[in-house]
């Protein structure tokens, strides 16, 4: 895919002193008092670049704490003015950017929701026509790598220079242990697509809880993310939304200093090049095995289900169906017919094996 954006590098409009961009602050902005003083205790330990907050919040289904709307945009500017770090919010239609700009909002976000309606988009791209704001863009929730690049190129279009993406994870087809699955491959293929492309992580809403946000921001630092935004709350375990993915700006100071930031490097010889492309299979690699355990586990249920059912566990109409299905799959995405042939082989007879020894287990 050709492709390339009219941009301006993250350093021309955010000093960060060399570091990794850090943007931090409450998912929701729920009261004046918790907004401030949110806002000073990540000011006081100094980690922050920007500060973040939810002011209208997009809930899948209604009943839910939406946000405070714009009663809470003062609260912003209090918190600017008391700090004196920019602060972000996220926008979903024109109005909501008249309003951002009105209360002197710094920097915008379209959220995952937004992003996967490109009638959206394009409102938003025409609102912020002859705007000078920076503008981060989620990636979609569902996994589809050319929405978040046509939402890119939408707001390109329209002259927004000071541009870069978000990733978030993707809407999970079945339980994992994420949240919203990383899918790794998908924002290096972006970074691919647009070198130029500021790409921040956004830990909190692919964890969904305190114990998976070191692995995801570190992961995100491995491969070289310009920058993390991390929801940060005063007393999280009593925050109006998102409660478990919250840290405390203390701990959230504590994670950030035990993170490891890579040195950034531009490859000029055979071996640099090497290892670049090597940590990139790494990393997918690891992604393959990740789903591959989600698989197994799927499998086992499956077990439990035809022990129930005294079914066995081999089918051989199922196994053909196995094979075919993923011959026509790896075709379409231009993969070796024997490869795909001789993999899905070794992964069908790991399922019976699994099933058998699970059907076992539980007769045992």
């Amino acid at each position: 895919m050709n492709a390339s954006l009219d941009i301006l590098p993250l350093s021309s409009w955010i000093n960060t002193e060399g570091k990794p961009l850090v943007i931090a602050g409450p998912c929701s902005a729920e009261t004046e008092e918790q907004m401030l003083e949110t806002a000073s205790q990540i000011k006081k330990e100094g980690f922050a670049h920007v500060l973040r907050a939810g002011i209208w919040k997009p809930r899948t289904r209604p009943g839910s704490f939406e946000g405070m709307g714009e009663a809470a945009l003062p609260w912003l500017q209090a918190a600017k003015k008391e700090t004196g770090l920019p602060v972000a919010i996220e926008v979903a239609n024109p109005q909501h950017i008249e309003l951002a700009l009105k209360y002197g909002v710094d920097i915008l976000w379209v959220g995952a929701r937004t992003t996967v309606n490109p009638f959206n988009v394009q409102e938003l791209a025409e609102a912020l026509r002859g705007v000078d704001v920076p503008v981060l863009v989620k990636n979609p929730v569902n996994p589809d790598l050319q929405l978040w690049v046509g939402a890119l190129e939408r707001l390109n279009q329209a002259g927004v220079k000071k541009l870069g993406a978000i990733h978030r994870g993707f809407s999970n087809a079945q339980e994992t242990k994420y949240r919203n699955s990383p899918m790794w491959n998908i924002a290096i293929e972006l970074k691919t697509i647009f070198p130029e492309l500021p790409v921040i992580g956004d830990p909190s809403h692919m964890a969904g809880k305190r114990s998976l946000l070191f692995e995801i921001a570190q992961r995100a630092l491995d491969l070289n993310y310009d920058g993390l935004i991390i929801e940060s709350h005063r007393d999280p375990d009593k925050a109006w939304s998102d409660a478990s993915q919250q840290l405390t700006p203390p701990a959230l100071a504590e994670m950030l200093h035990e993170l490891h930031v890579r040195k950034e490097s531009y490859p000029t010889d055979y071996q640099s090049q090497l290892e670049v492309v090597r940590g990139k299979i790494d990393n997918l690699d690891r992604e393959l095995l990740e789903n591959l355990a989600n698989r197994m586990s799927l499998v086992e249920k499956l077990a439990e289900y035809k022990r129930d059912n005294n079914v066995a566990a081999y089918q051989v109409d199922r196994f053909r169906e196995v094979l075919d299905t993923r011959a026509a799959w790896g075709k379409s995405l231009n993969l070796y017919p024997a490869l795909v042939d001789e993999l899905f082989k070794l992964v069908h007879m790991e399922s019976i094996r699994k099933q058998t020894e699970v059907m076992n287990q539980i007769n045992a």
